[in-house]
C-alpha cells in the first residue's frame, strides 16, 4: 500500500493544491470588495496545514523549504490577528490583505518549483530549475500576484465593526 511517508506527501499535496485553490477565490473575492468568510477561513486553515505539514517531512538543517514554512506561519499569524483581533480597522485591513497574499504567493512558489522537480515534461524543460521556462514560469507567477495583490488592496473595503 503506502509508506507513512507516501501518505505524508499526498496529503501535504492536497492540503496545498486545496490552499491554492482557496487562495485564489479569496484573492479574486477581496479585489472585488467581498470577504467571503468561509472561503477565508478554508484559505486560512489549509495554507496554515500547509506550512505544518511541511515541517513533518525528514530533513537536514535548514532548507528553503522550512524558511518558507517558518515565514509563511508569521506571515499568517499577522493575517489572523490583522482579520480578527483587529477586525480589519484601520492599517489591519492592508496588514491582512498583504500577510495572507505574500502566504499564498509563497505557497504557489513551491507549487511551481515542486512542478518542475516532479512532473516529467517540466523537468525535462529546466532540469537545474535555472532555465528559461522556469524563470519565467516565477515571472509571470509574480507579475500575476503583484496584479492581483494590488487588485486586493485597492478593492478591499469591507465595512469595519464598530468599536465596543
Amino acid at each position: 500500500m503506502f509508506t507513512s511517508l507516501e501518505a505524508l506527501t499526498y496529503g501535504h499535496v492536497a492540503i496545498s493544491l486545496a490552499a491554492i485553490a482557496a487562495g485564489f477565490v479569496v484573492a479574486i473575492g477581496m479585489a472585488r470588495g467581498r470577504r467571503l468568510d468561509g472561503w477565508t477561513a478554508a484559505f486560512l486553515a489549509t495554507t496554515i496545514l500547509t506550512s505544518v505539514t511541511g515541517f513533518f517531512f525528514p530533513f537536514r538543517g535548514v532548507t528553503p523549504g522550512i524558511v518558507f514554512g517558518v515565514v509563511s506561519l508569521i506571515l499568517l499569524a499577522v493575517a489572523l490577528y490583522a482579520r480578527h483581533a483587529g477586525g480589519l480597522a484601520g492599517i489591519n485591513r492592508g496588514l491582512y490583505v498583504v500577510t495572507a497574499m505574500v502566504a499564498f504567493y509563497l505557497n504557489f512558489v513551491v507549487l511551481i518549483v515542486q512542478s518542475f522537480q516532479k512532473v516529467p515534461a517540466l523537468h525535462a524543460l529546466a532540469p537545474t530549475q535555472s532555465e528559461a521556462p522556469f524563470l519565467a514560469a516565477q515571472v509571470v507567477a509574480l507579475a500575476g500576484f503583484l496584479f492581483l495583490g494590488y487588485r486586493a488592496l485597492v478593492g478591499f473595503r469591507p465595512p469595519v465593526a464598530p468599536a465596543a
